[in-house]
């Protein structure tokens, strides 16, 4: 083989190292981008002390004025109607200056048998993240982020590793007789739903919190429900390891239903 041959060769394979480093995105940088997009997600009352009752996680998603998150996290006092609360939603963005700002958020879509809502709120527009259009493999590495344990360990982005061990199907089942309404009794006809099992650990605050894909960065599922082993203080003291995820495409499908941010429904 000629030097010259040899030369172009070493070019060649050296702009093809340098097209993947281009294209690939280490955790470290991950963590920094996406934590920009988390949120946290509560309840806020003049009367309240706090004022901001920290609930769980979201994400920002979309056009950048819209939040995923699930539905039990949003405050017991939104009755069915999207169009009235008693005490208002609130999120905090993280901001560039790297401080917490609070902004007022509306309730605009929810499905409840897949424990997701989407939520929209005031301007300006936050950094979003993408929702994969694609089916996560089962094995693929994954991080979780968000504010486990809620206040108790001070409202700081914390992401836990895993992957994802099994995608299996579920049929969540009502919380009493109140929990048997029609819509609920449709969803025990149609059967199950898919949902990812997670080999990562989630704890209370995590709820809502996006599933992101180590690879490509994008949204994969929503944390929703963590395997407790014994009772709901056990997931602290002895946590299983295991957690469950809502797909991203049951959130896509919810977000596109949902009305574009400045015609969402205001609380009155």
């Amino acid at each position: 083989m000629s030097p010259e041959r040899r030369r172009l060769l070493a070019m060649a394979a050296a702009l093809a190292c340098g097209a993947g480093a281009a294209r690939a995105e280490s955790l470290p940088d991950l963590v920094a981008r996406a934590k920009r997009s988390v949120v946290l997600v509560g309840s806020y009352g003049l009367m309240d002390n706090p004022r901001f009752g920290f609930r769980g996680t979201g994400f920002i998603v979309g056009d950048g004025r819209h939040v995923i998150t699930n539905a039990h996290v949003i405050p017991s006092e939104a009755p069915d109607r999207i169009d009235r609360i008693d005490r208002s939603i609130a999120i905090q963005v993280w901001t560039p200056e790297l401080q917490w700002q609070m902004r007022s958020a509306t309730l605009v879509s929810m499905d409840k048998p897949r424990d997701l809502a989407v939520l929209s709120f005031d301007a300006p527009a936050a950094p979003a993240l993408r929702l994969s259009a694609g089916e996560v493999r089962e094995g693929a590495a994954i991080a979780l982020i968000g504010f486990p344990i809620g206040g108790a360990l001070g409202y700081s982005h914390v992401t836990h590793r895993g992957i994802v061990s099994a995608r299996t199907a579920i049929v969540p089942p009502a919380t009493g007789p109140q929990g048997l309404s029609e819509r609920a009794v449709r969803q025990l006809r149609e059967g199950s739903f898919e949902v990812l099992q997670l080999d990562a650990t989630a704890y209370p605050g995590n709820s809502g919190g996006p599933v992101l894909d180590v690879e490509s960065g994008e949204v994969v599922g929503v944390v929703g429900m963590v395997l407790v082993k014994g009772t709901r203080e056990s997931a602290l003291s002895a946590p299983s390891g295991i957690s469950y995820a809502v797909p991203a495409r049951d959130a896509a499908a919810l977000l596109s239903a949902a009305p574009a941010a400045d015609a969402a429904p205001r609380p009155r």
